[in-house]
């Protein structure tokens, strides 16, 4: 599931601090988060303690939680309700959705932005500006 941190800047390290203050969470909601150069490099990619401990997430609220319990969530830096990612982020994500979808026989049709995740409440993230015709036509080029 893509999401975007709403945010002109960030990273891993900044978000798990957010989330443990503000939201008084275990930590990061996320998986993964994708820099776009100001507090991590353009395009890295951050790998989280709920993806290295196999964690239950904590990105987005569903019926039942299935979306936090068995979805990827995947956070790129930026507030795409104003300007669309990097180009660097959008080719990052997609080597990583890629690898996701081949390593774990993830269907394409299952990535998911934030607001159209069956069930979820009502947002615009991963905002309007982002560039989902990209991300599907780099998938396909890597399938």
């Amino acid at each position: 599931m893509v999401h975007h941190s709403g945010t002109p800047n960030g990273n891993l390290a900044i978000f798990d601090r957010w989330h443990r203050e503000g939201n008084h969470w275990e930590g990061v909601g996320y998986d993964f988060v994708i820099g776009n150069g100001t507090d991590s490099g353009d395009g890295r990619i951050e790998v989280t303690f709920r993806w290295d401990q196999q964690k239950v997430g904590a990105h987005c609220k569903t019926p039942g939680n299935w979306a936090n319990e068995h979805t990827i969530g995947i956070c790129l830096v930026g507030d795409f309700d104003h300007a669309p990612p990097t180009r660097q982020q959008v080719v990052s994500l997609a080597k990583l959705v890629s690898f996701l979808c081949a390593r774990y026989r993830i269907s394409s049709d299952l990535i998911y932005g934030h607001n159209t995740t069956p069930g979820a409440r009502v947002t615009q993230c991963p905002g309007a500006a982002f560039p989902f015709a990209d991300l599907y036509a780099l998938l396909e080029r890597r399938s």
